[in-house]
């Protein structure tokens, strides 16, 4: 998805996107985009998740170096937009709105049904001389059912598709305006970030202290220079699990099937697996998701509501919410294969020529068995090679490495050992990937 919204056309003179996103998904991101030849402007890594209106403020920030009147065409990567041509012609009528009238436009899409899951536009005055556009008279979101109802009978109210259009000063004006904590905090973030290449991770401190909030709540809800223009497309936010069964192909009973699925007297639910057998026996309208770490069973007309599950689960500390089993990184990838208490076994994988960054753990010791390939292995100041079958223990508090020295990928078994396995608990002293 994040490839099909880079290659989404924006205009002829577009220049390299900025995209930002979580540190944990640099690699996700990086490899996509790389498979595709696709080149990034700005990958800009937040430490920690801040909602939409940090990331905006930070992409602006960004887009001014290049120049203050930089028209931003601000798209989350989760959308399905069915006519790329339309989507054209609503950026361009946006962008002529946003420089000649110094607006913030957003693109409404009119509503073929009522949905409670989307916010809503209500539209005012057409604005003058002859611009494809009128003013937002206000929001609303998520509604209950017999008010969207009522929203779509009327004909002067818009999906919120969550997509803007406009300067950098403009934005930045707005939140120097009416979020200025926002701006000082995003300001101080970018200034001490670190850069390698195009890659700039913001300052942990200065991100943290900066509020979490959208920017329909921090800006749109607020702001007295906003105009919208229809998007004649069909638009799907891919926010739910319920949005991916509606765009998916199903069966002749309704079922979507994803992976080893055998589904008996089952109608109109969404079946995914990610490797075991999953088996459905007199289901409807659910929704069933299996992966290596976690399983869900949901009424597919509550999907909506796994984001506050999702956030009790944070709340108890649960690793599952914080990583998947499964993790990309610069160096390759690993799995969590086993956990319980005060251990976790990995399965490692280290891409030929790369390594791992300098570092050591308070709480943890590490054994490793080389199960493929030929590892150049640092304890402490000891530095030695370790092929298949063997093993090397790396206790509490040690200084240590291990690189990739063959052609062919490195496998090893990390079984850790403490009374703390988060991976919060690496301090680097060399890396790479500048990560340290």
């Amino acid at each position: 998805m994040i490839v099909s919204t880079v290659k989404r056309r924006t205009g002829a003179n577009s220049e390299p996107p900025i995209i930002v996103c979580g540190a944990d998904q640099e690699c996700l991101v990086i490899s996509a985009l790389a498979k595709q030849g696709i080149q990034v402007g700005s990958l800009v890594l937040e430490p920690m998740g801040r909602n939409t209106a940090p990331a905006v403020a930070v992409a602006a920030l960004r887009a001014a170096l290049i120049s203050p009147d930089a028209v931003l065409v601000v798209q989350p990567a989760d959308h399905i937009v069915a006519d790329p041509e339309a989507f054209h012609v609503a950026v361009e009528q946006a962008h002529q709105v946003a420089t000649c009238r110094d607006r913030i436009v957003l693109l409404g899409v009119q509503p073929p049904r009522a949905e409670t899951g989307y916010g809503y536009i209500e539209c005012g005055e057409r604005l003058d001389g002859g611009m494809s556009a009128t003013l937002v008279k206000q929001f609303v979101e998520k509604p209950d059912a017999e008010r969207a109802e009522r929203f779509v009978r009327s004909g002067m109210w818009l999906w919120n598709a969550g997509i803007f259009i406009f300067t950098a000063r403009t934005i930045l004006e707005e939140f120097a305006r009416l979020q200025p904590a926002i701006l000082d905090g995003c300001r101080s973030a970018l200034a001490q970030s670190q850069s390698n290449g195009t890659t700039l991770r913001l300052d942990r401190e200065s991100f943290a202290g900066v509020e979490s909030i959208s920017i329909d709540h921090a800006i749109m809800e607020k702001s007295d220079r906003l105009a919208v223009v229809r998007l004649e497309s069909n638009w799907t936010d891919i926010g739910s699990w319920s949005a991916l069964w509606e765009i998916e192909s199903s069966d002749r009973e309704g079922n979507v099937i994803v992976g080893d699925v055998e589904c008996l007297d089952t109608q109109g639910s969404y079946l995914r697996t990610d490797g075991r057998l999953l088996v459905s026996l007199g289901m409807k309208d659910a929704v069933v998701v299996s992966t290596p770490d976690a399983v869900l069973v949901a009424d597919k007309r509550r999907s909506q509501e796994i984001k506050a599950v999702v956030e009790g689960l944070r709340g108890r500390g649960r690793l599952e919410v914080q990583e998947s089993a499964r993790c990309q990184r610069p160096w390759g990838s690993y799995e969590t294969v086993s956990m319980g208490n005060g251990f976790r076994v990995k399965r490692i994988v280290v891409d030929p020529g790369a390594q791992l960054s300098l570092q050591l753990h308070h709480h943890r010791s590490e054994h490793w068995v080389i199960v493929r390939g030929t590892a150049l292995v640092r304890v402490n100041s000891k530095a030695e090679l370790r092929r298949e079958n063997e093993a090397v223990f790396v206790p509490v508090g040690a200084k240590h490495r291990v690189a990739n020295v063959g052609n062919t990928p490195l496998e090893l078994i990390e079984v850790q050992v403490g009374s703390y396995l988060g991976e919060d608990d690496i301090v680097r002293f060399e890396d790479s990937y500048g990560r340290a």
